[in-house]
Formats: C-alpha cells, structure tokens, sequence
C-alpha cells in the first residue's frame, strides 16, 4: 500500500469522521476516501490533506466541517431502490394502517428525497391521491447540500431509470434541461431536515409508524451500527417497522427488532 506524504492528515480525517457522524472508510475504500476529499481540497484552495486536516480543528471551521461531512457521506440514489422491499413493506403494513389517522414515516439518510417522495408515491398509488392529507414523512440527512436538493425537489432523468415512465408523468412536471419537479401534493406530504444518526437519543416527541434506514448503515462500524438501531427501536411505536435494505442486516446486532423478512423488523413491544 502506498504511503502518502499527508498520511497523518489522512488518518486525523478518517477519525474525525468516524468520531463524528459515525461514517468508517475500511482501508480498502481508502482511495475513494481520497478522490471524495479531493473534491473539498480544490474547493477551499488546500494543497493536501494535512492542512485540511489542520483547518477542521480550527476555530470557525463550520464550513469546512460541512463540506467534508457532505463529501464523505455523498450516496448514489434513485427513485424505487429495492422496489421489492418497499413493495413488500407496503403489502405487509398497509392492512393495518390504513385505517389510522395519519401515515408517520421516517426516511432516514434520505440523501436528495428520492426514498421519502417514492414512499408517498407508493402510498398515493395503493390508497388513492387523498391519503397524501394525512401522510407525514420526514427526509432527514446530515449533509445540507442534499437536503437543500430534497426541499427543492428538482431531478434529472437519470434519477428515474427504476421508474415507470407513467409514474413519472403523473407524479413529475418537466423543468427543462432535462429536469423534473415533484408535484406539490408529494412536497406537502414530505418535510426535510439535517440530522446526524449519531447524535442519539433521538428527538422526537411522537413515535413513527415506520422508519426506512437503508443503504447507510454499512458506513458504520458494528458499535455504531447497534447505537442507531437501537435508537430507532426507541422512536418506533409498538408493532411499527425499520426497513433496510437487501445488502444489510440487523439479526446479527443483537438488537430487539423481531426480523420478518429480508430488509424488514418489527418492534414486537
């Protein structure tokens, strides 16, 4: 493995974002690490990571900070991801929510909104557009850029390669530039905020139904891992549902999520 000259300042970097926001590179992802600060260095005009190391501890380094949690925690997404296990979460929850009041969802990691917009797509789709009245779905990510994105609710076409065509003519309105905006009634239903997994417990007042944390967890050590489902048990009501995704699994955590089936746990009390 090759030794850089700003190994040091590497080093502090991985620590700090691991200390953090939980966020772990593995020594075999040392060189995306790289290309992903390389991107911070060019913006704040550093010549390596040493000094970018240096410039996190400095005083008033907020910017900075953000712009590193930003380029470490940036995650390729689109609309419907593991449409199979929304689909079967959605077969197996509806039943019972249906009859309720509101719909109380929490996209966890949400990056751009696509998880939290495809949900309330989802439950338009099942239940009639109406039921987007009482659906509240939170998008919650620890980088601002992209929840600045999700709020916005603009998207290239690429995002959509998993998308039924029909659904996004109904759902989506053409911006140009080949561009689409989220129709409003998908907006209303889906509000956005930043939030870091780490800072546990979380603070929340009314439990969820359900909360979708998929394709975020392999970013953290198995400690981490077992802090944040944990902490999502605590903000689930009784009998409500964690959604991961297919590549990640919590029965080896040694947590209470009673599994169901791939990519899906219930809270059993």
């Amino acid at each position: 493995m090759s030794v850089y000259a700003d190994q040091a300042g590497f080093d502090q970097l991985r620590d700090w974002l691991s200390q953090r926001c939980g966020i772990t590179f593995a020594p075999s992802k040392t060189d995306l690490l790289r290309q992903r600060m390389a991107r911070v260095l060019r913006r704040f005009d550093l010549p390596d990571l040493n000094c970018l190391a240096r410039e996190l501890g400095r005083t008033g380094a907020q910017e900075v900070q953000l712009a590193v949690l930003h380029a470490a925690s940036i995650n390729h997404t689109y609309f419907f991801r593991e449409a199979e296990v929304l689909d079967r979460f959605m077969d197996l929850a509806l039943p019972e929510l249906q009859v309720r009041s509101e719909f109380r969802f929490w996209s966890a990691a949400c990056s751009t909104g696509e998880e939290a917009y495809t949900l309330a797509i989802m439950l338009a789709s099942r239940l009639g557009p109406s039921v987007l009245n009482r659906t509240h779905i939170l998008g919650t990510d620890i980088s601002d850029p992209v929840v600045e994105r999700a709020e916005l609710g603009i998207f290239p076409r690429r995002q959509f390669a998993q998308t039924d065509p029909n659904v996004v003519q109904r759902w989506f309105q053409p911006t140009g530039l080949d561009q689409y905006r989220v129709a409003s009634e998908l907006r209303t239903a889906c509000t956005f905020r930043r939030m870091n997994l780490k800072a546990t417990p979380y603070p929340f007042t009314r439990p969820f139904q359900a909360v979708f944390c998929r394709n975020v967890l392999y970013y953290f050590d198995r400690a981490d891992q077992i802090a944040t489902v944990n902490a999502l048990y605590d903000v689930v009501e009784p009998g409500g549902w964690l959604v991961t995704s297919v590549t990640e699994s919590v029965r080896q955590l040694g947590t209470l999520w009673e599994p169901v089936a791939t990519g899906l746990y219930r809270r059993t009390s």
